[in-house]
């Protein structure tokens, strides 16, 4: 959806779009986490509920069917308002990067190019005489236009994708490659983040267990809900984010700005850990285990929650 809008808005309006795309993700981020802060669905769809579907499970369905509706409606609404230009391939670019690949097919087409502009250059003017070196000029015609062909349908096959990728690498910048480096690094930290944010919240900061007795499952559900909770107020300030990110990037820099992200996002990952300590030690004080937050370690894990929305814009 990123790179469509990308496209669409043109190389003068990116960090525009880049700023609408973000807002318009916060508020669809909003509506979904407060949506699973709540644990109602259930009451609200009955018949999704089953002799072999709880509670949980009827919220689950209800959360995955209101998920597929809009997701359906959004998509439908895309496809008929956005409209691209297919943009017509060079050979030039076909050939650069995936003639190499073929044997010989780059130097058969320069050959061929090369006898060719050798024979106009000559300045044949008699059409009705045909020589034998004319002749052997248009079979290395039809060749390289074979060749040329093989390339077309080369660039067309399924396995071309990989191929221009990697080689294209060789056209970037160099320090595009420490780019490269940098944001398979940084979504190596994300991504466990967005799978595990609310089961860390349920674990290490409720201390719940989701196959302990009643009050662990009860203290791990309302972990997951109060990780929810967080992931919206994360939603909002990545709304309010993306409207400040064009502004600072003009002002100090993009540079500064993304390596500002990346380190609140470092800050906020090693807290994780610092906060499970403290609430681990926490728990372990107590004489009977109290199942349960902390007040203060839950209010930090919900600042952290927001934080990250900042990194995220």
């Amino acid at each position: 959806a990123r790179a469509l809008l990308a496209d669409l808005s043109g190389p003068d309006q990116c960090n525009s779009a880049n700023a609408i795309f973000c807002s318009w993700m916060a508020v669809g981020n909003v509506l979904g986490f407060s949506a699973g802060a709540s644990g109602n669905w259930h009451k609200w769809f009955p018949f999704l509920m089953t002799r072999a579907c709880c509670e949980a499970c009827g919220n689950l369905k209800a959360a995955f069917l209101i998920a597929v509706v809009f997701l359906l409606f959004c998509m439908a609404v895309t496809l008929y308002f956005a409209e691209e230009i297919a943009l017509e391939p060079k050979d030039a670019q076909q050939l650069s990067d995936s003639a190499p690949l073929l044997n010989g097919s780059r130097d058969d087409h320069d050959a061929s190019s090369e006898q060719t502009n050798g024979g106009l250059s000559n300045g044949h003017a008699d059409t009705n005489h045909v020589s034998p070196n004319s002749r052997a000029e248009d079979s290395t015609d039809a060749g390289s236009n074979s060749n040329k062909d093989d390339v077309e349908a080369f660039n067309d096959g399924p396995g071309a994708v990989l191929v221009k990728i990697l080689t294209s690498m060789r056209h970037l910048p160099p320090g595009m490659y420490s780019v490269l480096l940098v944001m398979a690094l940084t979504w190596l930290s994300w991504f466990p983040f967005f799978l595990f944010d609310t089961d860390w919240m349920g674990r290490e900061v409720y201390h719940g267990d989701p196959k302990g007795n009643a009050s662990e499952r009860k203290a791990y559900d309302d972990g997951v809900r109060e990780g929810a909770f967080g992931l919206l107020l994360n939603s909002v300030v990545l709304g309010i984010g993306s409207f400040l990110i064009d502004p600072l990037c003009r002002m100090i820099g993009a540079r500064l700005v993304w390596a500002i992200s990346n380190f609140i996002v470092f800050a906020c990952m090693l807290a994780t850990t610092i906060l499970s300590w403290i609430s681990y030690d926490l728990y372990s004080s107590k004489l009977q285990h109290i199942v349960g937050a902390d007040k203060t370690v839950k209010t930090s894990a919900l600042i952290l929650f927001s934080l990250l929305g900042l990194p995220l814009s």
